[in-house]
C-alpha cells in the first residue's frame, strides 16, 4: 500500500475581478514507503502549493489526501495534530523559517514539547542526538540562528523536521536559497538521512540537475498539472513531454556541443485565464491543431519503446 496517495487534488485562490486562480489542478499521484518523489517545474507552476496542500498547511479546494489509507482532508484540529507527527516540512528559506528569539536547542526541541514526547532530560538528549545527526556540534543548542551560516541554518531546520521521526518529509526548495557550494552538502545530507531513516520524501525543486541526484521517480508540473511522471532514470534519459525535454536541455553539460538548447518562447500563462486545450500549446515547439482544442490526459503511452513506465499528458502519444 502507498504511504501517500493524492486523488484529484486541487487548490484555487480568488483572483481579481472575480476570477479563479487554479494553483493546483486535478493532481493524482502516490508515494511509496521509503521512496523519494521529485517534483519539478518553473516558478509559479504549483509545486509548493501542492506540497503545502497535502500537509494541510493550506486547505485543498477539492480532492483527497490519503495518508496510510486515511483521508486527511476534513480532519479536525485534534485528529490532524496526531497525524502531523508523521508529516513534516523543510522550508525554502533557512533565514525566515527559524525564530531568531529562540536558541537552536529550543527550536529543535519545540516539536517534542508540543507533542509531549519524553521528559525534559530525554528531550535534551534527543536534541543532542539530532544535532549530531545533521553534522552540528553539541554546543550549537545554546546558540541563536543568527550565529550560523545559511547551510548550517538549513541543517537546523532539517533537525527540527526529523525530531518526531516522521514518515513523510516535504522538502520545499530546500537548497535553492543556498550558495551553490553548500547545495551539494545539503543534498548529500538529505540523501544520506533518507537511506538511514528510510524516509519517504517529496523533494520539490525548479532544478532538474538537483532533482536527479535524490529522486526515485520524478513528476514534472506545468501550470498546476502533472504533465509527465515516471522513474527518474527514464525521465532524465528519455523524456517524452516537450516541456520536460526543454527543462533537460537547459542543464549545462561540460563538453556538450552547442545548439542543443530548446528555448521556450513566452512566459508561463496566467493561471487565472489558462489557455484552452493543452496549457503548454502556447509555448510548445511541437504544437498540433488538436492541442488548441483538447486537453491531453496523463496516461501511459502505447507508441513508445517497450518497458517504459512513464505517464505523459501529450497528444504526441497514444494512450495504452
Amino acid at each position: 500500500m502507498s504511504l501517500l496517495e493524492l486523488r484529484h487534488l486541487s487548490k484555487t485562490y480568488p483572483g481579481a475581478n472575480g476570477a479563479v486562480v487554479q494553483a493546483v489542478s486535478d493532481v493524482s499521484l502516490t508515494i511509496a514507503p521509503g521512496e523519494v518523489l521529485g517534483v519539478v517545474g518553473e516558478s509559479g507552476c504549483g509545486k509548493s502549493t501542492l506540497g503545502r496542500s497535502l500537509l494541510r498547511l493550506i486547505e485543498p479546494t477539492a480532492g483527497e489526501v490519503l495518508f496510510e489509507g486515511r483521508d486527511l482532508v476534513g480532519l479536525g484540529k485534534r485528529d490532524m495534530k496526531s497525524v502531523r507527527r508523521d508529516l513534516q516540512i523543510i522550508f525554502q528559506d533557512p533565514f525566515g523559517s527559524l525564530n531568531p528569539r529562540h536558541t537552536v536547542g529550543g527550536i529543535i526541541g519545540e516539536p517534542l514539547e508540543v507533542h509531549r514526547v519524553g521528559t525534559r532530560a530525554e528531550r535534551r538528549a534527543r536534541v543532542t542526538e539530532l544535532l549530531k545527526l545533521v553534522g552540528l556540534p553539541e554546543d550549537a543548542a545554546n546558540r541563536y540562528p543568527h550565529e550560523f551560516s545559511g547551510g548550517q541554518r538549513q541543517r537546523i531546520a532539517i533537525a527540527r523536521a526529523l525530531a518526531l521521526e516522521p514518515k513523510l518529509l516535504v522538502a520545499d526548495e530546500a537548497v535553492s536559497a543556498l550558495d551553490v557550494s553548500i547545495q551539494s552538502q545539503i543534498i548529500n545530507l538529505i540523501a544520506d538521512l533518507q537511506k538511514r531513516l528510510n524516509l519517504s520524501i517529496m523533494f520539490i525543486s525548479h532544478d532538474l540537475s538537483v532533482i536527479r541526484h535524490v529522486s526515485d521517480r520524478i513528476a514534472v508540473m506545468y501550470l498546476g498539472r502533472i504533465v509527465e511522471i515516471g522513474p527518474a532514470e527514464e525521465i532524465m534519459t528519455a523524456p517524452k513531454h516537450p516541456y520536460t525535454q526543454a527543462l533537460l536541455s537547459a542543464i549545462p553539460r561540460p563538453g556538450a556541443a552547442r545548439g542543443g538548447r530548446i528555448v521556450l518562447e513566452g512566459e508561463l500563462p496566467d493561471p487565472a485565464n489558462p489557455p484552452a486545450g493543452c496549457a503548454f500549446h502556447t509555448r510548445c515547439p511541437k504544437v498540433m491543431d488538436i492541442c488548441h482544442r483538447q486537453r491531453p490526459l496523463l496516461a501511459r503511452p502505447a507508441n513508445v519503446e517497450p518497458g517504459s513506465e512513464s505517464e505523459v499528458a501529450c497528444h504526441l502519444y497514444e494512450a495504452a
